[in-house]
């Protein structure tokens, strides 16, 4: 008797819960009504998808790269392929252009190039569920400026000699560096609102205004979207500087670590929000510059141009759950853990086995027999703790760690 009254007391504080939309009802009280898992799936908890994209190679990246910055430069051939690349990953993972209520770009041409090109990828066969309309552009997602070095080669040995190896380390690889401004007689000023130089900590204070001021209320908030806020997405396509602050933003990575954040070209990366809270529900994993909740789409095709991101830390190791999930059930047994890796070592070659994601799925594989099965959460929770008993002993002779003295912009 008493278990049927207190059943009776649960079902009518649950569909109090359910008739308040969430206003009066706070996320505790559906977690402790619903269970997290179920009030995640049954939609109770929102969940807002943010989509970060870099843009395409573009004509100064590559082996002679420049500092593009504010340059209006276009993207090459390979650009637009990996941006088409990019759209059909995020297609292939149940993200169809129609899902993607708006997405946000720079000014500059190889961001809004990239976007269009994802969309259209997105949409497949379907191009009638997207139109360009839908792409909104700000001056303030655009990559940091470089002031009078803008333009140069990254490697001129003119520069090197004027301002030495180290100071040119220091504008690229600190927060407050920043290159000498610009003046009105250089090959690529720009009028005012044009800053003439920027340090990171410039550009990230300007990126996370654009968080704050457009992007996050597009995402939870805006009436008039397609989909509600508890179930939308949007994108984001603009530069390595500007994701790279807005990802140090939802990470909390301390300033000293933001500029070792890496952000391939066209490899996209994914961040869930509690919409309630706006904050990140993704759980965090360990990297080299702090714990990131980003989730990075991993396929054969971008193994190669994440594989510095892998080793600058391993935020892609959660990844490799996706890549190796090949049924989407969102769960694998030791077999195909077993399979997956075997295809990696396929793909990069023996001599280039990238350590920390080799290292991270054998400590896993150790742990799990041919028939088990690992849930999601089971294998973020493996992963973590992979990732603290990881040491040189799991190195290959063949392993090698990239490093770039000068760093990756």
């Amino acid at each position: 008797h008493h278990n049927k009254i207190r059943s009776f007391l649960i079902l009518q504080q649950q569909y109090r819960c359910l008739s308040s939309k969430n206003k009066d009802c706070s996320i505790q009280q559906q977690c402790r009504l619903f269970g997290n898992d179920t009030a995640r799936r049954g939609g109770v908890i929102g969940t807002s998808t943010l989509l970060l994209l870099r843009h395409g190679e573009s004509q100064w990246n590559g082996t002679n790269e420049r500092f593009s910055g504010w340059c209006d430069v276009p993207l090459t051939v390979r650009g637009r392929v990996e941006a088409v690349a990019a759209g059909q990953l995020m297609r292939s993972r149940g993200f169809k252009a129609k899902t993607v209520c708006v997405a946000f770009a720079s000014e500059l041409e190889r961001s809004h190039e990239t976007c269009e090109l994802a969309l259209a990828s997105m949409a497949g066969h379907a191009q009638d569920t997207w139109s360009s309309n839908r792409i909104r552009r700000d001056m303030r997602l655009n990559e940091r400026h470089y002031g009078a070095v803008q333009g140069k080669f990254k490697n001129d040995a003119n520069l090197i000699k004027e301002f030495g190896g180290d100071e040119l380390r220091y504008w690229r690889r600190s927060m407050h560096g920043k290159a000498p401004p610009m003046d009105t007689t250089h090959e690529y000023y720009r009028p005012p609102p044009a800053p003439l130089t920027e340090s990171l900590t410039d550009c990230q204070r300007r990126v996370v205004n654009c968080w704050e001021d457009v992007i996050a209320p597009a995402l939870f908030k805006e009436e008039g979207l397609p989909i509600s806020p508890q179930d939308r997405t949007i994108m984001v396509v603009a530069h390595a500087n500007t994701l790279r602050s807005l990802m140090a933003h939802f990470d909390d990575v301390p300033d000293d670590q933001v500029q070792d954040l890496y952000v391939p070209n066209s490899v996209p990366i994914l961040y869930r929000f509690e919409t309630a809270t706006q904050k990140p529900i993704s759980v965090k994993l360990g990297t080299g510059y702090g714990d990131s909740h980003a989730r990075w789409m991993l396929s054969a095709e971008n193994h190669h141009a994440v594989r510095k991101a892998i080793n600058k830390g391993g935020t892609l190791t959660r990844a490799l759950f996706d890549a190796m999930d090949v049924n989407i059930e969102g769960q694998l047994t030791g077999t195909e853990l077993e399979a997956g890796v075997r295809e990696l070592r396929k793909d990069t070659g023996a001599e280039f086995i990238d350590c920390v994601v080799m290292g991270v799925a054998e400590e896993i594989l150790r742990q799990l027999g041919p028939n088990e099965v690992l849930k999601y959460t089971e294998f973020e929770q493996l992963t973590k703790e992979a990732y603290e008993n990881l040491t040189v002993k799991h190195l290959n002779p063949g392993d090698k760690i990239g490093s770039e003295e000068m760093g990756v912009y």
